[in-house]
């Protein structure tokens, strides 16, 4: 059976606890999706800090691991069967810990499927569009002179957040119930708040239940802890 010395990602980033879930990641709303959900089902982990500074997603041994060279990934010592489990892709592995621990994702065949719904919602929908809006608003689309790849982001950001406005009308969590979904959902959410032109621009002083939804959010522990993961050298 392989361990965790098999992996060529663990020759850059050394396990130093091996029997530990090993975290590959940055502290971006796709990273703290995992960090989040590792804090709050308590799973023994170590997480590596993936440094975009120093284009570590493009390194070889990041590669190995995820060829679509974006965080997080994850090794599982103990997978399936008791053998070592690499994934990538934040939303594969939500789901993958929810059913190891049998935590935030119910087991009842239709409020799973609804989780999974709402999972893929923020998978392709809001996390693209989030990230192309937050380009455009704080980064290098700044510069771009045409207006209109800015204003589809902006609507489009809108858009969506009022789709979970209204979902969470009479809810306090986007399944009644916290979820993987929460999970996935809510980093980004916390992401546009950073900035106030960001809020201006969505509108979001006009939202009835996204604001309050968020607060729940960042108000629990592991949450608070999962945002600080990983932490950077130095």
């Amino acid at each position: 059976m392989s361990g965790l010395e098999d992996f060529e990602i663990t020759r850059r980033w050394p396990a130093a606890r091996p029997e530990a879930i090993q975290l590959y990641s940055a502290r971006t709303p796709n990273g703290a999706k995992v960090a989040i959900m590792l804090e709050e089902t308590g799973l023994d982990f170590e997480a590596h800090h993936v440094s975009f500074a120093d284009n570590d997603q493009e390194s070889p041994e990041f590669l190995s691991l995820n060829p679509n060279n974006k965080i997080p990934a994850i090794i599982d010592p103990n997978g399936p069967g008791g053998a070592p489990l690499p994934l990538f892709e934040s939303g594969a592995i939500l789901i993958y810990l929810a059913e190891k621990t049998g935590m935030f994702l119910s087991a009842e065949p239709v409020e799973r499927l609804l989780t999974i719904q709402w999972l893929m919602w923020q998978m392709g929908g809001v996390g693209p569009m989030f990230g192309q809006f937050d380009y455009f608003v704080r980064y290098g689309g700044r510069g771009v002179a045409d207006p209109l790849p800015r204003r589809r982001y902006v609507e489009e950001a809108i858009r969506l957040l009022e789709v979970l406005d209204d979902r969470l009308e009479g809810r306090d969590w986007v399944l009644g119930e916290y979820s993987i979904a929460d999970i996935a959902i809510a980093p980004w959410l916390n992401s546009m708040a950073q900035t106030e032109e960001a809020l201006e621009l969505v509108e979001w002083e006009d939202l009835e239940n996204v604001p309050a939804y968020l607060e729940r959010f960042l108000a629990r522990p592991a949450v608070q802890r999962g945002l600080t993961i990983p932490q950077r050298p130095g």
